[in-house]
């Protein structure tokens, strides 16, 4: 096989899967990509010619590993959580593929927030005080035993980021131990853990089992409505570099991811793939919140672009255990990404989505899809968080402009497109303080 004539399979389906798909696509080395499931978005942004197969699951592995035989996949990213869970990458490894993921093992410190939480407990990485509950009536009966009202009621397992519920009295913690069952599987074993007041953001590595760099940091925006109201959700929107990540807080992060890395290994789940710490700054101190088993959505939208290497070479590296062999250099611009959905109120149906080649007319923005499908040359949304538009500039005030200007230009039918209009908001505001 040629030098130039490599194949790439990437395991996601929307934002973050668009980004990897993109990044590889600027490697010389990759001639075709495959998205399992995609979107048809991906093909906007990709250099290279994009294969879906969005009728299959992530958790497909029968069929997932006949695609990479016949396609002789050089290279396949798991990104995507349930995959992960369901241990596509121990498969794939057993039939000899070049994998960038975490064994299923390794990935429990995502899938398993109870058993993540005993893990930072033993290996001293800071984190929340918490309570593990496999029972309403536990939850309950620990919820009043407390002084403290303030709680975060997590579902243990995999809610597509939404098993994170936050308790501003007893009432609201019963209210939100009774909604863990709607979970199903993921809530019977549920976490209640201290709220804790402070900045949050996240912290990238890549790790290949025994070295580790870090990629960047970004600040998400988890809620729906502008000034952090409404419910939480996968996340509407995102900005970096976040001004909270000073040299202090870079260090204990990385501290962290560390220790945390160092700790997989020693319990014999040594971690090949990317490692998403999830943090909070109380008092200059960082604590996590949780971590993720690959890319962020949103951030890795901020993230991915900015990287400056052959990202087909540094997939290579970790599947093969040689990270030390490169150095990861980004180019340091800011990103702000705008996750647009259906106003919540929409009534779930399919709509056109307009305005897509007006948008990317503007330089400096890039468009991921998450939940698109094209019929007759019309982008078609229905429902969930439907694309991701980014903004880059030599600043976050420049990002952001850019990004509201393409997002001005989009267009959903009935008028029915929802966005934050407030995405950067806690570094446009220090930035506006230190203007004075």
């Amino acid at each position: 096989m040629k030098e130039n004539d490599k194949t790439v399979v990437v395991i996601d389906a929307g934002g973050r899967g668009s980004a990897l798909v993109q990044k590889y696509s600027q490697s010389p080395q990759v001639k075709k990509i495959i998205a399992i499931p995609g979107n048809d978005l991906m093909s906007l942004s990709s250099k290279k010619p994009v294969k879906t197969y969005q009728k299959l699951k992530t958790i497909s592995i029968k069929e997932i590993i006949e695609i990479c035989k016949r396609e002789k996949a050089n290279l396949i990213d798991v990104a995507q959580d349930n995959a992960v869970e369901a241990g596509l990458t121990d498969k794939l490894n057993e039939q000899g593929f070049n994998v960038v993921g975490p064994t299923r093992s390794a990935g429990q410190i995502e899938w398993d927030k109870a058993w993540a939480r005993e893990f930072m407990k033993k290996y001293k990485i800071p984190s929340p005080k918490y309570k593990i509950c496999n029972s309403k009536q536990e939850g309950i009966q620990f919820i009043k035993s407390q002084v403290s009202s303030r709680w975060f009621i997590k579902a243990a397992g995999l809610a597509d980021g939404k098993g994170a519920l936050p308790a501003e009295n007893k009432q609201e913690a019963f209210e939100a131990i009774s909604q863990m069952s709607k979970f199903g599987k993921a809530g019977k074993t549920f976490v209640i853990e201290e709220w804790l007041t402070g900045e949050e953001f996240s912290t990238f590595a890549i790790s290949d089992g025994n070295y580790f760099q870090i990629i960047g940091s970004a600040q998400d925006h988890k809620r729906l409505y502008n000034s952090d109201k409404g419910p939480n959700t996968g996340g509407v929107g995102c900005s970096t570099p976040p001004l909270v990540v000073t040299k202090n807080i870079f260090k204990q992060a990385k501290l962290i991811i560390d220790k945390t890395l160092k700790g997989l290994a020693k319990e014999n789940r040594k971690y090949k793939g990317v490692l998403y710490l999830g943090a909070i700054v109380v008092k200059g101190k960082v604590s996590v919140i949780e971590f993720n088993a690959r890319w962020g959505s949103p951030e890795a939208e901020v993230l991915i672009p900015g990287i400056q290497n052959d990202m087909f070479e540094i997939g290579m590296h970790i599947a093969k255990g040689n990270l030390r062999k490169i150095k990861i250099k980004t180019d340091g611009l800011a990103r702000i990404a705008i996750t647009g959905s259906l106003r919540p109120e929409a009534v779930r149906k399919k709509r056109k989505l307009l305005g897509v080649r007006e948008a990317l007319r503007i330089d400096g923005v890039t468009m991921f899809g998450a939940r698109v499908t094209k019929e007759n040359n019309y982008y078609l949304v229905s429902t969930g968080r439907l694309f991701h538009i980014v903004g880059k500039g030599k600043t976050i005030v420049q990002a952001r402009q850019k990004a509201y200007e393409a997002m001005s230009l989009l267009y959903i039918e009935g008028n029915s497109l929802h966005y934050r209009t407030d995405i950067g908001w806690r570094d446009i505001e220090r930035i506006r303080k230190h203007s004075v």
